[in-house]
């Protein structure tokens, strides 16, 4: 970088001027220049200088060692990312003065190695420093009722359990620990998926050996003492017998469908009406009548388990009907698709009830997100479909809102996580069966401190009003306890202070969302909102990628200054960060910090900081 004219002029000046007066005199002799003290040096005030994106400067101060005369020296900055100026001020006496860079919104955030050189004469000496060009956030005042629902973050956390046969008693496993860490997380509405060996409905003798709910109420019962004592139970697949025994999928006929319907009222007998008889047993669950079960899931993931849109309409008009004549006050979440294509699966879901389209009680429409099933996708590719979920998301609503009776419905993201890959009974890849299943460690690794917090937000601003982690108890990739032992990953503690901070549960209205503006997007997220009692929650998510080939990567360093001037004074803050330092069996530790006007968050990669700030 070329030193500022204004600093180029005021050494010419001073030339010319000396060499006027040796000129002059009448005769008389000038002093020659002072010789060099030393060698030529210079130090910095710092070694790193932080200039942000919205052009306040970042100054540092220079001194300089070893000079013939402060006349005599140039100082510049060099090695400078685009867009980045200079300045340098000398001090009124003495071989000193102030550095200021000064950065626009065009250059990129991030970390970059520069230096400040001196010369004087034919000698150079240079010093070097770390530039942090900050990304400017400013909150204002104002409710951002463009975002969310009318403004609202009306986003509430949850978790899920898979039922099945080959899993073991979890929760009888680890009385020490559960479900008091389970309920710790504050979930709402957990979802419990019964498949296999679960599914209670075993044989259609007419015998009472046809029913067993043992292994499914090892989950169930304790799932209904914790959270909000609401879990969603999802029928997710049809009895044994009545599914193709090669594919394993549901086989579609009138007669099956009415099974099936008869067999999803009884599950609600069992749990909300005192039970059903058969065999000439009367089956009633241990929770009646304390803790029925409102919500419920029909059918899951049918657009790649078989079913065509068509049949699931047909499956579903007939099951809840028969559900509902046992108990009228239960609700419904329809569809829980995979992610696929909508426009296959909405428009003949929100036809009109004459064109085939659904004509049962329609409460909420889920759907899942897993960015990737393979393993070898890189980082950026995950961080990419974020957004690309969002215009499906905008997809579901728009369509909602052709039918007047749908147009209301909220939508649940009732799967979520970075991989929907698992192994196959020999041990291969299910999505890549050529392979052997590797657990994909991004979903506990700091990457999930990035990518969870980064999904919340984008979701919850497209009004999506529901996120459920899947599954609590697992692997490295899924999990948020490990199955076996029990002890927390890093995900447990991100997902657990997303609930703390955005609280939003289905009986109460979520945070508002601030109107904010952010001078680059694409390498952080920032959310902010603000609570009935007049409290603030930032979030600033750091998802920016070290390498564009990084399969698990660190992240790259990133500093956010938010700017929250505009929301008055605060008595009191906290923050909590969430990176590749957070201890995975503690948890993050919240520290008090002083408020300012403006507050500056750095976070060293892939990771999240949550700021709370109190009037």
């Amino acid at each position: 970088m070329k030193p500022q004219r204004l600093l180029e002029s005021s050494v010419l000046l001073a030339t010319l001027t000396a060499l006027a007066f040796a000129g002059c005199g009448g005769g008389s002799s000038s002093s020659p220049p002072a010789a060099p003290s030393g060698p030529l040096s210079v130090s910095l005030s710092t070694d790193t200088l932080v200039a942000a994106q919205d052009g306040t400067p970042g100054t540092m101060g220079v001194t300089v060692s070893g000079a013939s005369s402060a006349s005599s020296i140039s100082v510049t900055a060099s090695n400078l990312p685009s867009g980045v100026t200079s300045q340098f001020v000398p001090a009124a006496v003495g071989l000193s003065g102030t550095l200021s860079l000064i950065a626009t919104s065009a250059t990129p955030s991030g970390t970059y190695s520069a230096k400040v050189l001196v010369t004087d004469g034919t000698r150079t000496a240079s010093q070097p420093f770390v530039l942090v060009i900050a990304v400017a956030a400013s909150v204002a005042n104002r409710v951002d009722t463009t975002l969310g629902v009318g403004g609202k973050l009306e986003e509430f956390m949850s978790t899920s359990f898979q039922a099945g046969g080959g899993n073991y008693p979890f929760f009888q496993n680890h009385t020490a620990t559960e479900p008091a860490q389970l309920n710790k997380l504050g979930p709402q509405h957990i979802r419990v998926q019964v498949i296999a060996g679960s599914v209670p409905w075993k044989a259609n003798t007419g015998s009472a050996t046809d029913w067993d709910f043992s292994s499914l109420d090892s989950y169930v019962q304790p799932v209904l003492g914790v959270g909000d004592n609401s879990p969603e139970f999802q029928v997710a697949v049809a009895p044994a017998f009545l599914n193709d025994p090669t594919t394993g999928n549901f086989i579609f006929n009138s007669t099956n469908v009415q099974a099936f319907a008869a067999y999803s009222a009884n599950l609600v007998k069992y749990y909300n009406k005192g039970g059903f008889s058969w065999g000439g047993t009367t089956f009633v669950a241990p929770s009646y009548p304390q803790l029925p079960i409102t919500w419920w899931g029909i059918f899951n993931e049918y657009n790649i388990n078989g079913l065509t849109a068509s049949q699931y309409l047909q499956l579903y008009n007939a099951v809840v009907p028969a559900m509902l004549a046992v108990d009228s006050t239960i609700k419904f979440s329809a569809l829980e698709l995979a992610v696929t294509n909508p426009t296959t699966d909405l428009p003949p879901f929100v036809a009109p009830p004459a064109n085939g389209g659904v004509n049962a009680q329609v409460n909420v429409v889920s759907t899942h997100f897993y960015p990737t099933c393979n393993q070898q996708e890189v980082d950026a590719t995950l961080f990419d479909r974020v957004l690309l979920m969002i215009q499906y998301i905008n997809y579901v609503y728009q369509e909602l809102t052709t039918r007047a009776d749908l147009a209301n419905v909220p939508l649940w993201v009732t799967e979520n996580n970075v991989n929907s890959d698992y192994a196959n009974p020999d041990g291969t890849s299910n999505c890549n069966p050529t392979v052997k299943f590797v657990s994909d460690p991004r979903g506990t690794s700091a990457f999930f401190a990035a990518f969870r917090p980064y999904v919340f937000s984008q979701f919850g601003k497209a009004a999506n009003q529901a996120l459920y982690h899947w599954v609590y108890a697992a692997d490295t990739q899924s999990g948020e306890v490990d199955f076996n032992t029990d002890s927390t990953y890093l995900s447990y503690w991100v997902d657990y202070w997303l609930a703390q901070m955005f609280p939003s549960t289905p009986t109460s209205p979520g945070p508002d969302i601030l109107q904010l503006s952010a001078t680059e997007t694409s390498n952080v997220e920032v959310l902010a909102t603000r609570n009935s009692d007049g409290s603030v929650a930032l979030m600033i998510v750091d998802h920016a990628l070290r390498a564009p080939t990084d399969n698990n990567g660190p992240g790259d360093p990133r500093t956010v200054i938010v700017d929250v001037s505009a929301l008055g004074t605060f008595s009191s803050a906290t923050t909590v960060t969430i990176d590749a330092h957070t201890n995975a069996m503690n948890g993050p530790a919240a520290v008090n910090i002083t408020p300012a006007e403006k507050i500056s968050v750095t976070l060293g990669g892939y990771g999240v900081t949550f700021l709370e700030l109190k009037p």
